[in-house]
């Protein structure tokens, strides 16, 4: 069974802890105890029914106590698909949690209140959604019984977010109208919305296709571990341990190690004590070369025949994460993949207006703000551009001083 790990994202009231609570309550994925405690509640709707908000109060009475939250992972799971929902605040100030909980979603649900339309926040959560190439976005246009259900207002909002949908470069979006307070095509289809003919919420989320990359012109191994027994019944064993990050590796595919540039061929593959004909991305193997080559910690092993760039000299996406502002005279860390080295901003390009687009030309980068700059490392990195491999194409900035990430990066493309 495939999981499916997606984000929600929505203004202040649009109703995103109603509509998660409704989306596990309906799809009974509560847990006895948490089901006991709802009904036990004194909490309730207008109407008397159960305020299924209930359900996510954890995460909202740590926030109000202070305590620092970037991301809460629910789980729940049907007979056709697990699910993983990255339930991040949608916030101005906490841009970074978004972006942390988006990171390596497959899916982003794009919360709207059908009573005022596509807002500011709409533009900043549609251009994080677009910035970090999550590739399925669901526009779920909620409160629709606030609206009489209006087939009007819906599509009006449909129409308005096609236009800001082609600003920022979102494809593959589905419009759903729906109730999460009243439960209206968030598990089940509506008989209140019979002008709707779609799927509701969560068979969409049901039968969505995940694209995995399993091309072998993608194929990245970033080595964690160079396995040298050196015993005696394993004297000449010499393994490469790692987890494929994108695409695929099969025996007798030639490889490249970068960033040295040696080519050799892949022997063997072993996933525990099983010798593998393929390694698909999310394996964790060990895989053995024709030939010996001088391989460390950092260094990623790629298919020949589709190689990435080679640059410590790269143009890159910022979202900024500290509290500290963003020091161009200062000399950072920069973690990509399973390798660690120094590097320093060389030049911030500009900084983006997440709520009107605008690009904006100052160098005073803080909390939460987003934008490109370039970046210049100590060693080559070997990197795919984020928008064509994002297993490939993300790295933090790590404070030397500190050991804290204060920087999330999408790198594009290298700087001549």
């Amino acid at each position: 069974m495939d999981i499916l790990k997606f984000i929600t994202a929505g203004s202040v009231d649009d109703g995103k802890s109603t509509l998660i609570g409704r989306l596990l309550y309906d799809s009974e994925a509560i847990l006895a105890d948490q089901l006991e405690a709802l009904h036990a509640s004194n909490r309730k709707n207008d109407d008397g029914t159960i305020d299924l908000a209930i359900l996510t109060d954890g995460l909202k009475a740590e926030r109000e106590q202070g305590i620092t939250i970037d991301v809460a992972y629910k789980y729940f799971e049907t007979v056709k698909r697990k699910f993983i929902i990255a339930d991040a605040p949608g916030h101005i100030q906490y841009t970074r949690n978004m972006v942390t909980g988006a990171s390596n979603a497959a899916l982003a649900i794009i919360l709207i209140d059908a009573r005022k339309g596509v807002i500011e926040q709409t533009t900043r959560h549609s251009f994080l959604v677009s910035l970090l190439q999550i590739p399925k976005v669901v526009v779920a246009v909620n409160k629709m019984d606030m609206v009489d259900y209006s087939e009007e207002v819906f599509n009006n909002i449909v129409a308005d977010f096609e236009k800001l949908a082609a600003k920022v470069d979102l494809v593959n979006v589905t419009y759903i109208p729906v109730s999460a307070l009243k439960g209206d095509n968030i598990v089940y289809q509506s008989s209140n919305i019979s002008w709707y003919t779609g799927d509701s919420l969560l068979q969409h989320l049901e039968t969505v296709e995940i694209v995995i990359d399993d091309s072998s012109a993608h194929a990245r191994l970033p080595v964690q571990w160079v396995i040298r027994p050196q015993t005696d019944e394993l004297h000449d064993y010499r393994g490469y341990a790692g987890r494929v990050s994108s695409g695929s590796f099969k025996v007798n595919d030639k490889v490249t190690v970068l960033p040295s540039g040696f080519s050799s061929t892949i022997s063997k593959i072993e996933l525990y004590d099983k010798n593998l004909e393929e390694a698909l991305a999310g394996t964790s193997v060990t895989v053995h070369l024709s030939d010996n080559i001088d391989i460390s910690r950092g260094d990623i092993i790629v298919n020949s025949a589709g190689q990435p760039q080679l640059s410590n000299v790269i143009e890159a996406d910022l979202c900024w994460m500290d509290t500290r502002p963003l020091d161009t005279t200062m000399t950072y860390l920069v973690q990509h993949n399973t390798k660690t080295i120094r590097c320093k901003i060389q030049e911030v390009i500009y900084k983006v207006n997440i709520n009107t687009l605008e690009k904006e030309h100052d160098e005073d980068f803080k909390l939460n703000d987003i934008g490109r700059i370039v970046i210049k490392t100590a060693e080559p990195l070997a990197f795919d551009p984020y928008q064509v491999n994002k297993a490939n194409g993300g790295a933090i900035i790590i404070d030397s001083r500190t050991n804290v990430t204060v920087g999330a990066l999408m790198l594009r493309q290298s700087v001549e």
